[in-house]
C-alpha cells in the first residue's frame, strides 16, 4: 500500500501497439470520447460523418489527447441498440482514418464482430460495458494477442439499468463483479498487464450509489487492475448542479480531478483540453 491507502497498481497497462508505463507518468491517461452517432447523451449528431469525427479527433490529438475511443452506438439509460452493420457504418470509416494517427485508438462496444473488425481495422483496445458478457466477446478477444481490454460494471442493460437501481454495498458488488470478469479472462490467458477495470458511472446507479463510488474511488483499485473513470457530463453531474449536458464542463473537470486524487488510471472524457490542463495543474501539485 503507498502512504495515501491507494494499492500500488501494475506497472503498465497493454494497449495494442502501446505500452503505457505508468512508472514514468503520474497524471491518469486522458481517453477522449468520440462518438460516431446521432443520439449520444451529450454529443450525439456532432460527428455524424467520418470527415467530422477524424477532424474532432485530430483536435484531441493537438490537445494532448491519450487515448481515442470511438462509439458507434449510443448507451446511454433506454436507448435503443443498433444493428451490427450499421454499427460498422459509423466507426470503420474513422478507424481507417486514424489508425495512423501516433496515439492508440479504442472500440466502444459489445457487440463480437464488431470487436472483430475493429481489431483487423487497427484497433487497440476494446471498452465493453457488458465486460464481455455477450456470446461470443471473449472469443472475439482471445483472438488478439495484445489488445487492452476495459471492463464495465452495468446493472441489467441500457433500457433499464436506471429503474430503481439497488445494491446492498455498492462497493463491494461491484468490486466483486469486476474481480470475477477479470479473473476469467485470466485464466483464459489473458496477461494482467492487458485488464482495466471500470466501476460504471450511471450504468445502473443512483445518484447515492455514484456518489459513494466516486468518494471511496480507491477501494477499486484494490483490485491490482488500472482503473477507469467515466464521469464526464453524466447525469449525476446534472442532479447535483442542475446544469444542462453541454454546460458541465467545470463539475465534469472537479469529477475528474477528485477520481486522480483516488488513484484513477484512466479519465473517459468529452472535454479532452479542458481536462489535460487541469491535470498539468494537478501532476504539478502532486509530483
Amino acid at each position: 500500500m503507498t502512504k495515501t491507502g491507494i494499492q500500488e497498481m501494475p506497472t503498465t497497462w497493454r494497449c495494442g501497439r502501446f505500452l503505457f508505463d505508468f512508472s514514468k507518468r503520474k497524471r491518469p491517461i486522458v481517453m477522449g470520447i468520440l462518438n460516431a452517432t446521432p443520439d449520444s447523451f451529450s454529443d450525439g449528431g456532432k460527428f455524424r460523418t467520418a470527415k467530422d469525427a477524424i477532424a474532432q479527433a485530430e483536435l484531441m490529438i493537438h490537445s494532448g489527447v491519450d487515448l481515442i475511443d470511438i462509439g458507434g452506438e449510443s448507451t446511454r439509460p433506454g436507448a435503443d441498440p443498433v444493428s451490427l452493420q450499421e454499427e460498422l457504418d459509423r466507426v470503420l470509416p474513422v478507424i481507417e482514418g486514424l489508425k495512423d494517427c501516433g496515439v492508440p485508438l479504442s472500440i466502444d462496444t459489445y457487440k463480437p464482430e464488431t470487436m472483430r473488425h475493429a481489431l483487423n481495422a487497427g484497433v487497440d483496445c476494446v471498452n465493453d460495458i457488458w465486460a464481455l458478457r455477450q456470446e461470443g466477446a471473449v472469443s472475439a478477444i482471445l483472438e488478439s494477442s495484445n489488445c487492452g481490454i476495459v471492463l464495465m460494471h452495468m446493472q441489467r442493460d441500457p433500457m433499464t439499468m436506471q429503474f430503481n437501481p439497488e445494491y446492498k454495498d455498492v462497493i463491494i458488488e461491484v468490486k466483486q463483479f469486476l474481480k470475477e470478469r477479470a479473473d476469467l479472462l485470466i485464466s483464459k490467458g489473458i496477461e494482467h498487464n492487458r485488464i482495466a477495470i471500470d466501476p460504471g458511472f450511471g450504468f445502473g446507479k443512483s445518484l447515492e450509489h455514484n456518489l459513494n463510488m466516486l468518494t471511496n474511488f480507491q477501494r477499486f483499485s484494490e483490485l491490482d487492475y488500472p482503473v477507469l473513470a467515466g464521469i464526464s457530463r453524466k447525469s449525476m453531474i446534472g442532479k447535483i448542479t442542475g446544469k444542462e449536458t453541454n454546460d458541465r464542463l467545470a463539475p465534469s473537470i472537479a469529477a475528474a480531478m477528485m477520481a486522480a486524487d483516488r488513484g484513477t488510471k484512466i479519465l473517459r472524457v468529452h472535454d479532452v483540453p479542458e481536462t489535460v490542463d487541469a491535470l498539468k495543474l494537478w501532476e504539478a501539485v502532486n509530483t
